[in-house]
């Protein structure tokens, strides 16, 4: 497995941990080898049960037990969906997915001081498991990220900074600050990719070894949206799979900059207005790693749709009254499927998968402001 430089095409081993290539462009990984269904380590019940497809020695992993979260069956707008929730790993969001490998080989490699930025579920799921790999943390947030998000990454005993601004001017604050500290970002770092490909895994397996033919998920910096292409593109060489799903990306309406691009029908950035959104996580006005974003939904033969506020919150009670308490932040998946089951882009003879990234246990109060949730008295 080699470092590739987005720029300049050059290598670069794993051996040594890089965030960035020579020329400060982001840097993706050589294409996995992927796994067969005989591989799957089935005494594990977390995302290194499909070990032999991840870049990393498993002997070495520093895992919660993330991984294996539920596939739940239910009807939405009366057709049947299949929903991921992710927001059951062991801090609440996808991103453990990522974190557990991430980190697990910048341990290998020696690091010891980790710096990420973070609107708050990247941040709580890295100040985890560095706690867990012995690794001194520092997450910068937006003042605006929510209170709870910011108190788990402090329990974990990260040194925590809230940033003025936007979530962009967060993520420039800890770019001047990684001459300092090793820039572990899940947005740069491409381990983290090589972690939320498991996520295509464990739908291949939860489904009887087949793709779904769609996956719906939010869309901001787009781990989620690269895991899939990865993962699958690995389970189509390896001949588990003889197609590929669609990958749907959604975002808000407020902060839209790949959808942006991707109505533009080129792969690179187009001016957008910039408004503040319920959607904190997918809230990221320059995408690193954009043009494979567009590529992988393009390639999949997907697509990608901007929602509004009152879509989102919308959607955000509907799921609720459903039992699923989920941010609003991955509500807007749903409300993303809403427009493209009623445009019939999606139909309900297909195989859909809404991933759900984050729960709302983290949002509990904004929750409560947006759906004027008010008890009764007696």
């Amino acid at each position: 497995m080699s470092y590739i430089d987005s720029s300049s095409g050059l290598l670069h081993p794993t051996d040594t941990a890089r965030w960035c290539g020579d020329s400060g462009a982001y840097l993706n990984l050589a294409a996995g080898r992927g796994m067969t269904r005989d591989a799957i380590n089935k005494d594990l019940h977390s995302v290194w049960r499909y070990a032999q497809a991840i870049d990393v020695d498993a002997r070495a992993a520093v895992s919660l037990g993330e991984g294996g979260t539920p596939l739940l069956e239910r009807s939405w707008n009366g057709v049947p969906v299949q929903f991921k929730l992710e927001f059951m790993m062991p801090t609440g969001s996808f991103k453990d997915r990522g974190m557990t490998v991430m980190v697990s080989y910048l341990k290998s490699r020696g690091i010891d001081h980790v710096l990420e930025d973070s609107s708050g579920n990247a941040g709580a799921s890295l100040s985890a498991y560095a706690a867990a790999a012995g690794m001194r943390c520092r997450i910068l947030v937006p003042e605006t990220a929510s209170y709870p998000k910011i108190a788990q990454i402090a329990a974990c005993g990260a040194d925590v900074v809230t940033v003025r601004g936007s979530r962009q001017d967060v993520a420039d604050a800890a770019l001047r600050m990684s001459s300092e500290i090793f820039y572990a970002s899940h947005n740069w770092q491409p381990f983290f990719i090589e972690g939320t490909k498991t996520l295509a895994y464990e739908l291949w397996e939860s489904l009887g070894f087949r793709a779904p033919d769609n996956v719906v998920t939010p869309l901001g910096y787009g781990s989620n949206v690269l895991g899939l292409d990865r993962g699958f593109d690995e389970l189509l060489r390896n001949g588990e799979i003889t197609r590929r799903p669609r990958i749907f990306g959604v975002q808000a309406a407020n902060c839209a900059p790949c959808h942006a691009a991707w109505q533009s029908g080129g792969e690179t950035p187009v001016a957008v207005t910039v408004k503040p959104t319920v959607a904190e996580g997918i809230a990221s006005s320059q995408p690193t790693r954009l043009r494979e974003v567009l590529r992988a939904v393009r390639g999949s033969g997907g697509a990608i749709a901007a929602v509004s506020e009152d879509e989102i919150v919308a959607a955000l009670g509907a799921l609720a009254r459903m039992g699923l308490y989920v941010e609003p932040t991955c509500a807007a998946a749903a409300a993303g499927l809403t427009q493209w089951l009623a445009s019939g882009v999606i139909r309900r003879d297909e195989t859909t998968v809404v991933v759900l990234t984050g729960s709302g246990l983290k949002s509990s109060e904004r929750i409560g402001q947006l759906l004027n949730l008010q008890p009764r008295t007696m």
